[in-house]
């Protein structure tokens, strides 16, 4: 980063709200008193920096190694990165990933210099039977706004959207909108996205076809995959 691109320099901080070595009826319980936190809103500032995360699982042991990369917007240069590597220490349970991934993501993120105008995951945001996705429940954790970008569906009924680039339709769970399913490449499979904390629906929306460069995911989740496979193969 060049000394005249004054981004603000104030370390990621990370507010912790609960352990993570639990039990699952413990990881519910949380699951759900925290879900009464999870506000939508509309961005209240322009966006100048983003970033991507995302995690890896290291094939012949119980490790797992996270990558957060920071771009400048609108070109999407990469003005920072972090990443970090755990124990795995909670089960696989559908619902209940945050709790096992939330752990290693926050270690890289707290390891930022720049703390990010917003945060884009490759998970659920209130996408989520609780309201309480990967991108929600970090998001409490980073306090900035934050939005899930999914490759597939967690809960909730859609229509298939139109065939063209940006094309979207509601995704639908009780009667209530809770994001949209949005085609980010011309004849290419949509991605499902949910705003997370301090997000609205049109804003996680607008920040994912902010973000596409020709492929299908967003580029900075696109980035952080590759950035974390890279490590999880040095390990």
């Amino acid at each position: 980063m060049k000394p005249n691109e004054c981004f603000l320099l104030k370390s990621m901080k990370i507010h912790w709200l609960h352990e993570w070595d639990i039990g699952i009826d413990t990881a519910r319980r949380i699951q759900q008193n925290l879900a009464h936190d999870i506000c939508s809103e509309p961005l209240r500032q322009d966006i100048r920096t983003i970033s991507g995360a995302d995690v890896s699982y290291s094939k012949n042991s119980n490790a797992m190694h996270a990558a957060v990369i920071v771009f400048k917007l609108p070109e999407l240069d990469i003005v920072e990165t972090a990443s970090a590597s755990a124990r795995v220490i909670f089960p696989y349970i559908p619902g209940l990933l945050s709790f096992r991934e939330a752990p290693v993501l926050l270690q890289a993120f707290s390891k930022l210099e720049i703390t990010p105008d917003v945060a884009l995951f490759d998970g659920q945001g209130i996408a989520h039977p609780l309201k309480l996705g990967l991108a929600a429940h970090v998001g409490l954790f980073l306090d900035v706004p934050t939005t899930g970008c999914a490759k597939t569906r967690l809960i909730g009924e859609f229509e298939e959207p139109d065939t063209s680039k940006g094309a979207r339709s509601a995704l639908i769970h009780h009667g209530k909108k809770i994001g949209v399913v949005l085609r980010t490449r011309q004849n290419i499979k949509p991605v499902f996205v949910s705003p997370g904390y301090k997000m609205d629906i049109e804003g996680a929306a607008e920040v994912v076809m902010r973000t596409v460069r020709g492929y299908r995911l967003p580029e900075p989740t696109r980035q952080a995959h590759l950035m974390v496979n890279r490590i999880r193969r040095m390990q």
